[in-house]
């Protein structure tokens, strides 16, 4: 389930070689559009993560669910997408942050992503799938029988027939959905008091780039999503009715959303597309913001500190801005200096997990023992916030085997495997780590945990190999 423009699907010409090629293709495809694909990455801030919590908070309330239990997750992926899958995980394309034009847009997107998950779309969709499967299966069968009794062109005909139906049964079963959440996302709106302006304004953005694809908009029924200007048809009437259509978009909102978008423009983009875009005459808070980025992208750590100390003397209280200078003395090899501004971010962030393992990255970094039990101890914080982060735990494992704890230090690198799904290496840590922990200890609970967990993984693998 996606909020991307229509994809259509071609079909081909008739050869019963062709037909069993494509049907056979057809049965793949089906699958994969059951089972998402989860290898892309995923891009982790503070700053951007803070911002899609607050702006989903109050529509996630208007669709009955709880903010604790939803996340809103950013991938790194330039095409203009958003998605769900099992769960209650809305995952947003990068590419969709840089081209909507407000905040309103992306609450719009959101809206309708949270209209799949109320309406259980990614549980539903496999009865879609079921559905169409059987068709292609069975026609896939009658015309293996009608080849091998000499009638290759009618074998090829109950073929065609079975890919189209099938293809048109899935296709149709999606476009409802979407529908659906068309509407339920309007109403979330609604009942938040936010303006569908930016959902109308976003399915715009989709129409022009139809537009721009030489996608036919006469039809739909070949394709995954209703036309852009369908949807805007169905919507527009209700929500320019809606009371809350005109009010006005939160203003701080909007400009944390315009730093956002311009840092994710310097950290994603090309330096050079990113400076011709944010030029040096401009000298506004998202301008300086996006060129510290794309400065520090480029090697050039003076001028991408020159832009931050800019950020920090109009807002001496941004912990951003300060995690963004600890960030690029850090990594120009400068621990020492970084420490002041990442402490001070860390503190005034409220030791928000990502802010703090950078804290304790620049602590364990200068190399003198002296930092090494605030380092442990900021970790420590940071990984009980938040056990999903790969780098604290690296770099918690890593303070560990310098204090000489080799024990804790194997189930830090346990942990990270853990969460990466490197389960030979997860199963190999838990039990050093294990070996030498007191057996009564929480510690090594949780390592025999990681290990069973990595163990049943391997043999499910192994499995399905054989």
């Amino acid at each position: 389930m996606s909020f991307a423009s229509s994809m259509k699907v071609r079909r081909g010409g008739p050869s019963l070689a062709r037909h069993l090629a494509q049907l056979l293709a057809l049965l793949a495809c089906l699958s994969l559009m059951a089972t998402p694909v989860s290898a892309q990455s995923i891009l982790r801030d503070a700053e951007t993560e803070a911002l899609l919590a607050d702006i989903s908070k109050p529509l996630i309330t208007a669709a009955g669910l709880s903010p604790a239990n939803v996340q809103i997750i950013l991938i790194d992926d330039p095409s203009i997408n958003a998605f769900v899958v099992a769960g209650q995980n809305v995952y947003i394309h990068s590419g969709l942050i840089t081209a909507a034009d407000d905040v309103n847009e992306v609450q719009g997107v959101i809206a309708h992503e949270l209209g799949h998950i109320a309406g259980g779309h990614a549980i539903r969709f496999n009865e879609g799938y079921s559905q169409a499967t059987k068709i292609s299966l069975l026609s896939l069968l009658a015309g293996v029988a009608l080849a091998a009794a000499g009638a290759g062109e009618a074998a090829a005909g109950v073929m065609a027939m079975g890919q189209q139906a099938a293809l048109g049964n899935l296709l149709a079963y999606s476009r409802v959905q979407e529908s659906s959440a068309d509407q339920a996302g309007s109403s979330y709106l609604r009942n938040a008091g936010i303006s569908g302006k930016g959902m109308i304004d976003f399915f715009k953005t989709l129409q022009s780039q139809e537009f721009r694809t030489g996608v036919d908009r006469t039809i739909d029924y070949a394709y995954t999503h209703p036309l852009s200007g369908d949807r805007i048809s169905r919507l527009e009437t209700a929500i320019k009715a809606d009371p809350a259509y005109d009010t006005p978009i939160d203003s701080a909102l909007e400009q944390r959303f315009e730093r956002v978008k311009a840092k994710l423009a310097g950290y994603v983009e090309d330096p050079t597309r990113t400076l011709k875009k944010y030029p040096e005459s401009d000298t506004s808070v998202p301008a300086r913001y996006a060129r510290a980025f794309a400065w520090h992208k480029s090697s050039y750590p003076e001028k991408a500190l020159a832009e931050t100390k800019a950020l920090i003397a109009a807002q001496p209280d941004n912990p951003y801005f300060l995690e963004l200078e600890g960030q690029v003395l850090l990594e120009s090899g400068r621990p020492v200096e970084a420490i002041a501004p990442l402490r001070k971010a860390t503190a005034l962030s409220g030791s928000q997990p990502l802010i703090a393992s950078m804290f304790g990255h620049a602590l364990i970094e200068t190399e003198d023992p002296q930092y090494y039990d605030e380092a442990e101890h900021v970790l420590r914080a940071a990984v009980s916030r938040d056990r999903e982060n790969p780098f604290a735990w690296y770099q918690l494992g890593t303070v560990y085997a310098r204090e000489g704890d080799d024990s804790r230090a194997a189930l830090a690198s346990a942990e990270r495997f853990d969460l990466t799904q490197q389960w030979p290496l997860a199963l190999r840590y838990a039990e050093v780590a294990m070996a030498g922990i007191d057996p009564n200890a929480p510690d090594w609970l949780r390592a025999q945990d990681i290990a069973y967990v990595a163990r049943a993984a391997i043999e499910k693998t192994g499995k399905k190999r054989r």
